[in-house]
């Protein structure tokens, strides 16, 4: 019975190995990547006029979804304003990236939305081929890090922030790991992804292009990756597609919408970065 029982235990780790091993595999070799759509400039939200402060509506706005994330999010106001402060990416803009991918989570997996995020109010958190409330891969985690030292990157953005990233053991791996997936205080999950969005702006910049008011474009880029970032002077919108209620959204259709309608506005006002 002892050999059987240690016999079932040696097989029960083979198995563990195996997922962990293949999940690491196939996100190495980006196969858990989707293919992503481009939105119709002459159909979807390009439509949206420039900034006359006439807000749009969100179309998810009376959503069990929603509520559940407009209160989630509502608890990581201070982390998000203190992100904001830090890097110079304004806190609506985070939320918006937030969005689509709180959005995806709380739609894909109706079961889980309703026993665990709506109930209690929470975000949801990733552990697997991607990491954390914003779902950051290992891959773009690792070049954020690069970029902020890496002082021929263009990428770069300064020697004051070279710091914010710091690990504080030698394990870095597990270290970093364990932070971005923190479910109890999520500001490395936003300074990852303030960091991105910062590091992508300059990429833009030095080019002659600003994005920075362009949040359907950052959060197109930021659900693609650092490899898909190419200056041009007409980017696109678009991304992985999100399945909600019988409509298709782009990532950054969703983080648009979102951004340039009224919800939240009175919390995380337009380009607003607090002192």
């Amino acid at each position: 019975m002892l050999k059987k029982f240690f016999r079932f235990l040696i097989i029960i780790f083979a198995i563990i190995g195996f997922f962990f091993v293949f999940g690491y595999t196939a996100v190495r070799l980006k196969l858990t990547n989707t293919s992503g759509i481009i939105d119709e400039q002459s159909k979807n939200f390009l439509q949206i006029p420039k900034r006359d402060k006439e807000y749009t509506v969100f179309p998810l706005a009376h959503s069990p979804e929603w509520i559940a994330f407009r209160i989630a999010v509502f608890k990581d106001k201070d982390i998000i304003e203190k992100v904001s402060k830090e890097t110079g990416v304004p806190a609506r803009i985070l939320v918006a990236l937030l969005v689509p991918e709180q959005m995806r989570l709380f739609n894909s997996d109706r079961a889980l939305f309703k026993q665990v995020f709506d109930p209690l109010k929470i975000l949801g958190s990733q552990s697997q081929f991607s990491w954390g409330i914003f779902g950051i891969k290992d891959d773009t985690a690792r070049e954020i890090e690069k970029n902020l030292t890496d002082k021929n990157s263009p990428f770069y953005i300064g020697v004051k922030y070279e710091h914010l990233l710091d690990f504080k053991t030698n394990d870095v791996d597990q270290e970093r790991f364990q932070r971005i997936i923190d479910e109890h205080n999520h500001i490395y999950s936003y300074l990852y992804t303030a960091l991105y969005i910062a590091q992508i702006n300059k990429q833009w910049a030095t080019a002659g292009i600003s994005i920075n008011n362009r949040p359907e474009i950052l959060a197109t880029l930021f659900n693609l990756g650092f490899e898909k970032s190419i200056p041009n002077k007409n980017p696109k919108s678009g991304g992985a597609s999100i399945d909600i209620n019988g409509t298709t959204w782009s990532f950054g259709a969703l983080a648009g919408a979102f951004y340039y309608s009224d919800e939240m506005i009175e919390i995380f006002p337009e380009n607003q970065i607090p002192k």
